[in-house]
């Protein structure tokens, strides 16, 4: 048990951080995104609110090109807070982007 309860505590490992955040709202929708936004830009336009664990553009499987949406999960719920506050109605890339929430289902 003391082993289970270290590994909690330290939430700086990637497995961790994955299921402490799995079971929170730190992941975010991003709409209207760009079709030219990647996920390097959409990362850096977000790592400035907290650390991240996943970012994500949506892309069709056949052409490769961008759906003009994807998701961004960080590590707290703080900053997928933060990030959505600042971000949402925001230009990045030219378009003025919505965020929310990202729900299973």
């Amino acid at each position: 048990m003391q082993r289970f309860n270290e590994f909690f505590l330290n939430y700086q490992t990637p497995l961790a951080r994955f299921f402490i955040s799995s079971h929170s709202c730190s992941k975010l929708f991003i709409g209207g995104l760009c079709y030219d936004t990647n996920e390097p830009i959409l990362k850096q336009a977000f790592e400035q609110h907290g650390e991240t664990i996943e970012v994500k553009v949506i892309c069709d499987h056949k052409s490769g090109k961008s759906k003009g949406y994807g998701f961004v999960k960080f590590t707290s719920e703080t900053a997928a807070s933060k990030a959505l506050k600042e971000m949402d109605g925001q230009l990045l890339d030219g378009r003025n982007i919505r965020i929310s929430y990202a729900h299973k289902g």
